[in-house]
């Protein structure tokens, strides 16, 4: 069914998109909404990532920590949850996601298709200097309204080698959330629902075609982020790592982490590719469920 009257809320016109401009500077590049920073994408650790992430309040949403460790409300724990990310935990078996020995890396290489609120990344998974993949990740940001903003990203893997993807809860597609929207923890005010009914730390582990993370801001105003996994992905709807301490990722690969059962392994053969895509919808106001599963329906048909 083609749901026109709702293209307001995501995917309306490039007027709302013109309201974006990016920054280049090396590795570096700024995504501003006129002055205001809404996202950097960062070369700093052993992988890419977004922080921060400013919503259509203004305000940040993701955990702040490690980037900046002057927020006292913020627990210190898990320093490898960069704000918005993706990696895996087992690739090869070697683990992008902790990267403890410091051998397993993403590197970004160059930026290509440059326009306001979008650009593509080209990027190599690597260990101890060999090449695994070879990784093109576009990210397309709108600011749809006053009051809404998507972003878009779209992963294409070529294996370099024989990859296997192992089955680990540690991974995938990734974002940590700011403290108030948690559910439980210091500050915790938040709540998570996903696609299939489930709340809170239901849906750990579940499969379900998007979630929402809802609560107050930092500074007070409502705001639900909902993460949305696309039907042409692999294993869709997807197994979530989400957790009631504010991370919340789609991992296609955990299967017997998640079920204690089967095998989610997956095989790429030297020179094969797939397509992973995902959209993170922020809106202001409060949680309805009606409007989340319209917007996903919205970008489940692209």
């Amino acid at each position: 069914m083609k749901l026109r009257h709702f293209l307001p809320l995501l995917f309306l016109a490039s007027s709302a998109s013109a309201q974006l401009r990016q920054e280049v500077k090396g590795k570096s590049l700024k995504i501003f909404r006129g002055d205001t920073l809404v996202t950097e994408y960062r070369t700093d650790h052993h992988l890419p990532y977004l922080y921060p992430l400013v919503g259509p309040a203004g305000t940040n949403l993701t955990r702040n920590f490690p980037m900046n460790k002057d927020h006292a409300d913020e627990q210190q724990d898990h320093p490898h949850h960069r704000s918005f990310w993706f990696t895996h935990g087992s690739v090869n078996g070697h683990d992008f996601w902790h990267s403890p020995d410091h051998k397993s890396s993403i590197t970004h290489q160059s930026f290509e298709n440059l326009k306001d609120g979008g650009f593509t990344a080209n990027l190599i998974w690597a260990h101890d200097g060999t090449t695994l993949l070879n990784e093109k990740r576009s990210y397309l940001l709108e600011m749809v309204d006053d009051n809404a903003m998507s972003v878009k990203v779209t992963s294409v893997f070529t294996a370099a080698e024989d990859v296997t993807f192992g089955d680990t809860k540690e991974g995938s597609f990734a974002l940590r959330v700011t403290p108030t929207l948690r559910n439980d923890g210091k500050v915790a005010k938040g709540h998570l629902a996903n696609s299939e009914g489930q709340k809170d730390g239901d849906v750990w582990g579940k499969r379900a075609q998007w979630i929402s993370c809802y609560g107050p801001d930092s500074t007070g105003k409502a705001t639900v982020i909902s993460m949305m996994d696309h039907p042409s992905n692999l294993r869709h709807p997807t197994y979530w790592h989400a957790r009631t301490y504010g991370l919340l990722a789609a991992n296609p690969f955990g299967v017997k982490d998640f079920t204690k059962k089967g095998s989610g392994d997956y095989l790429l053969k030297k020179g094969q590719t797939f397509t992973q895509r995902y959209c993170v919808l922020i809106q202001s106001g409060e949680f309805k469920e009606d409007s989340v599963r319209k917007a996903y329906s919205t970008f489940a048909e692209k």
